[in-house]
């Protein structure tokens, strides 16, 4: 595989960026109880978060086009380590807030430009396969890093948790700086690039179905743990659920990373998000049938990165000049997507609409899929 430890870098870039996107949800009790609020509060680190992100992942990727893409990458994950490494030594909420939201500020820049660099270092025929390789990184967050970050906090304290995933950050840093050439640049991004973005009906479909089948799916997330708490999972089922979850994950990128160059990224992503829809589905009608939710769970997953995966794929295929920032603004738009989301499923759990949570999720994922099918006349050509 060409420039393989660079992709595997950048995968473990993925992870990392992932991991601290999502954390707070794999530790809601733990940081509610140690910070003294509520558990909806502890969620609200995740939705202020992705607010956060939403803005400054296209932002950060204008304003950083010129910039070596070793020297932003390694500082993204360098500004992540500290910020965690600070917080598990804060006692207060507004401090562990505002380090977060200062650390989300730069590692917002980290995705994108990893989907990017990667396509600068490969043959243009392997950009899909090799933009999905790298995304594996969010994949094994959900699938190793969430339940890690479950067992840690519930064991050892959520600060601990924080401080390893700082430790982490910087180990991660250092395997990106080692592994990426220097002076790797992409195409610089000018203002008139904009007006090009906002006239493109293609881009501006896809980054709605990115919101919305991120924003289904983050109904449902959010507060997954203490849904299952309440129909009797303990921490172990809850931790297993995530795994599952997890792991589905990582195994549905992994097809979509073979496949999509004999299948194209259209049919891969409408795949995908369909099996997300189904999950959801399954989810809801479990209606606390544990091993009912666990095969939606299952499938669901097995959607859930290889969807996303495939529309960095097709927004780099859609209009290649632009894809500094179209990639950014698809994490943009996964980032509204996740405070939309996580905003609803805070307002359902705390009005005890827990059941109807998957629903809901199914729902929003449904309306993604028919959005997906309005892009088959240009999206249905192979971009590998």
């Amino acid at each position: 595989m060409t420039a393989l430890p660079a992709r595997l870098a950048l995968l473990a870039g993925n992870f990392i960026t992932g991991l601290v996107v999502m954390a707070p949800a794999a530790m809601l009790h733990p940081l509610a109880e140690g910070l003294n609020v509520s558990v909806r509060d502890a969620g609200l680190l995740v939705t202020y978060g992705a607010v956060l992100l939403s803005i400054a992942s296209p932002l950060v990727a204008w304003l950083t086009s010129r910039v070596d893409r070793r020297t932003l990458l390694v500082g993204s994950l360098v500004t992540v380590a500290l910020a965690h490494l600070a917080s598990s030594l804060v006692s207060s909420y507004p401090a562990v807030l505002v380090l977060r939201l200062i650390m989300l500020f730069f590692a917002a820049v980290f995705t994108p430009q990893a989907a990017g660099t990667v396509a600068l270092l490969v043959p243009e025929k392997e950009r899909p396969g090799a933009i999905a390789f790298v995304f594996i990184g969010w994949s094994l967050s959900v699938a190793v890093g969430m339940p890690l970050m479950t067992y840690l906090a519930t064991s050892f304290g959520w600060r601990f948790a924080f401080a390893t995933l700082g430790g982490a950050a910087l180990v991660t840093a250092l395997f990106v700086f080692a592994t990426l050439p220097g002076r790797l640049k992409g195409t610089p991004f000018s203002l008139s690039s904009w007006g090009e973005i906002a006239r493109d009906r293609v881009i501006f479909i896809l980054l709605a179905i990115t919101i919305l089948q991120i924003g289904g799916q983050l109904v449902v997330f959010t507060f997954m743990g203490p849904s299952l708490g309440l129909i009797g999972a303990g921490a172990s089922i809850i931790a297993l659920f995530f795994a599952l979850f997890g792991v589905a994950s990582f195994t549905g990128n992994i097809i979509a990373s073979r496949i999509v160059e004999r299948l194209g990224a259209f049919v891969t992503s409408g795949i995908a998000t369909g099996m997300v829809a189904t999950g959801l589905v399954l989810w809801a009608l479990g209606g606390g049938a544990l091993v009912v939710m666990g095969i939606g769970v299952v499938v669901w997953g097995l959607g859930f990165a290889a969807a996303n995966a495939m529309q960095q794929a097709r927004l780099y295929g859609a209009a290649p000049a632009l894809a500094a920032v179209t990639v950014a603004l698809n994490t943009s738009a996964v980032y509204i997507g996740q405070a939309a989301g996580s905003y609803v499923s805070g307002v359902m759990f705390t009005r005890d609409l827990v059941p109807l949570m998957g629903y809901a999720g199914a729902g929003i994922v449904l309306v993604a899929w028919m959005l997906w099918w309005v892009t088959r006349p240009r999206a249905a050509i192979k971009i590998a």
